[in-house]
């Protein structure tokens, strides 16, 4: 009876946020848990109704030693077991925390995706399932909330999440779905006895050194004994109107956002002017909102503007007066008239961008590549012009820029250009003075340093864009 009513009710929330579509491949992450192997076997019975495809992807965080490596051997058992693709990726969630500064849970955090996303970019993937439940919905909603959430943080865990896989040659929509969010832990488990399925239970999750395991330890346990029972199903609805009221708010922001601004603001440009009488006629809450998008479209990470950030940026409003107040991540709004610019601060002028010279070379068939060509200069770049649909812009760096690399192996994968900086150990304060030529968000050139693998010239280009550098890097 717990089988078949857990079924029922997962297949009905899968269809109802559209999580699945017949011929759809799902890269499935599997820690070996109680959550992520339920998971599992409700889609091994989904695909009696629907056809699609399974790659099961289990990441080894390189912090838990032996008993991690079982974690991973039980996973590849259990998908050779019941005929499935198994991926293993290891990464070193400790090294990654300290190189960029985050904590252990966020970096492992990231590196789970990151090898999810990468596995979807190469397996074909067209969804990734994710096996969080409702205490987890439950928990992150309470963790907003203490960090002084707005009203997007308090929805906590969607259902589903839209995001885009980028590629050499192309950019893929990629959702994340989550099709156990609307079971609690005890129908997880419950369904895995039922049914005799074993799982693993990591040692990590019973202390309380993350924050979010003394909520899960204490906080909703104390709500469950002392307020209701049902604490957290009662919240789940909550996190469903509020998830609701965000998307019709989001849509209401970007009307009144298009209404205020002088000009039409450019796909990923860095620049906004606001006309200060067309924002003032806005309720308030649009215009926090509006000031929210503009300084999240600005930052680096789209993260760490707070309610305080805004306030700041709304005095401007208030007052007539040329002045400008400065945000995180180098973001100024400014006072200029009757207009509010945005923007970020001590960025390069566009005069200071050097001069590039152009020159297009058809190979004639049989002709061999001028040798010269090939010649590792710094300030002269050749690219296969055929793979370049749009013209190149040379600009400073934009979020969401990368570049496509080799990975020793002979496989070409993304790295995002911050990532890159990084790794290169490019300080911080030079990144945003280096000049990128770039076609959208696909770099083709890192002005003084490297070349995307994708526009490289081979034995199969027939035409060549040759860029050369006039002069010096501007601050090098």
């Amino acid at each position: 009876m717990v089988k078949q009513l857990t079924e029922e009710k997962v297949f009905s929330f899968v269809e109802k946020h559209k999580m699945i579509q017949p011929g759809d491949r799902i890269i499935l992450g599997v820690s070996g848990g109680a959550d992520s192997v339920c998971l599992l076997f409700l889609l091994q019975e989904y695909r009696e109704r629907v056809s699609f495809d399974i790659a099961v992807v289990h990441v080894n965080h390189g912090i838990r030693g032996a008993e991690a490596e079982e974690d991973a051997a039980c996973v590849a058992k259990l998908c050779g077991e019941q005929g499935l693709m198994f991926r293993l990726e290891s990464v070193d969630v400790k090294a990654y925390a300290a190189e960029v500064k985050c904590s252990e849970e966020d970096a492992g955090r990231r590196l789970r995706y990151r090898a999810f996303e990468t596995a979807a970019r190469e397996l074909g993937g067209t969804r990734i399932a994710v096996a969080h439940n409702a205490e987890d919905r439950a928990e992150t909603m309470l963790l907003h909330l203490f960090r002084g959430s707005g009203l997007k943080g308090m929805r906590g865990i969607e259902p589903v999440r839209a995001d885009v896989i980028r590629g050499a040659d192309i950019n893929r929509r990629v959702d994340i779905v989550r099709p156990v969010l609307c079971l609690e832990r005890h129908e997880i488990e419950a369904y895995l006895r039922e049914r005799n399925i074993s799982w693993r239970t990591d040692a990590t999750n019973a202390g309380d050194d993350y924050t979010r395991n003394r909520i899960r330890h204490h906080l909703l346990p104390w709500a469950e004994q002392e307020i209701t029972g049902r604490v957290v199903s009662h919240m789940c609805r909550t996190a469903d109107i509020l998830s609701e009221t965000e998307d019709y708010l989001r849509q209401q922001t970007s009307e009144a956002l298009a209404g205020c601004l002088a000009r039409p603001l450019e796909p990923g440009g860095d620049r906004a002017e606001i006309r200060v009488d067309r924002f003032l006629a806005c309720h308030p809450i649009l215009q926090k909102r509006i000031l929210l998008s503009l300084a999240e479209e600005l930052s680096p990470t789209g993260k760490d503007i707070s309610a305080v950030h805004v306030e700041e940026a709304l005095s401007l409003f208030e007052k007539e007066g040329n002045r400008s107040v400065d945000l995180p991540f180098g973001i100024r709004f400014a006072r200029r008239y009757g207009k509010v610019v945005a923007g970020r601060r001590g960025e390069p002028k566009s005069g200071s961008l050097p001069k590039l010279t152009y020159q297009r070379i058809l190979i004639r068939e049989g002709e061999e590549l001028p040798g010269k060509l090939y010649a590792r200069n710094q300030y002269t770049k050749c690219f296969d012009c055929d793979k370049i649909k749009e013209t190149p812009v040379l600009r400073f760096r934009r979020t969401g820029d990368y570049l496509t690399i080799s990975d020793g192996a002979g496989n070409r994968i993304r790295k995002s250009l911050k990532d890159y900086m990084i790794g290169e150990k490019i300080p911080r304060e030079m990144r945003d003075r280096i000049p990128v030529l770039a076609e959208g968000s696909h770099v083709l050139w890192l002005l003084g340093y490297r070349i995307s693998e994708y526009y490289k010239i081979n034995g199969n280009t027939k035409c060549i864009l040759q860029v050369k550098l006039e002069g010096e890097l501007p601050g090098q």
